[in-house]
């Protein structure tokens, strides 16, 4: 039940992203930060894409995938078609990862501790998907102020 639950929440909340990224006005808007404001959308579209290919890819799917987590925050100027395309694969990753997960699955312990301490793969992939929908919502916001400037 959790499966099913989890991959109709990453399904829909990675097709809203990339509804989102898809909305600004243009890609330069994407980039754009203001004081108080360090990370744009852009950066934040690849620090989603960039957590859950490394967590659910590379962690679960054993995918190979290498993250460079600074890069997240300080690329700059990807094409909008490239991050698009990113989301899409990313999407992917996820699905196939969570497809290829039993119940029993969710209930073992995470292969890394994360936070310190061991938990379950259901508690950590949950996290991720809170995670995700707290900076898909400031990506909602940045894009909506940027529109109003």
């Amino acid at each position: 039940m959790l499966r099913k639950i989890l991959t109709e929440l990453y399904e829909r909340d990675l097709n809203k992203l990339r509804d989102e990224i898809a909305q600004y006005a243009s890609e330069e808007d994407l980039w754009k930060t203001s004081d108080g404001i360090s990370n744009s959308a852009g950066n934040l579209c690849l620090h989603l894409t960039g957590n859950l290919k490394h967590f659910f890819g590379a962690i679960i799917g054993n995918s190979g995938y290498v993250r460079d987590r600074n890069a997240e925050f300080t690329n700059k100027n990807i094409s909008r078609s490239e991050m698009l395309a990113d989301i899409d694969a990313t999407r992917n990753v996820v699905l196939q990862t969570l497809a290829g997960m039993t119940e029993e699955d969710l209930g073992k312990v995470y292969p890394i501790e994360v936070f310190g301490q061991p938990m379950t793969t259901g508690y950590f992939v949950t996290h991720l998907a809170t995670h995700f929908n707290y900076h898909l919502g400031q990506i909602n916001y940045h894009r909506r102020l940027v529109a109003q400037a």
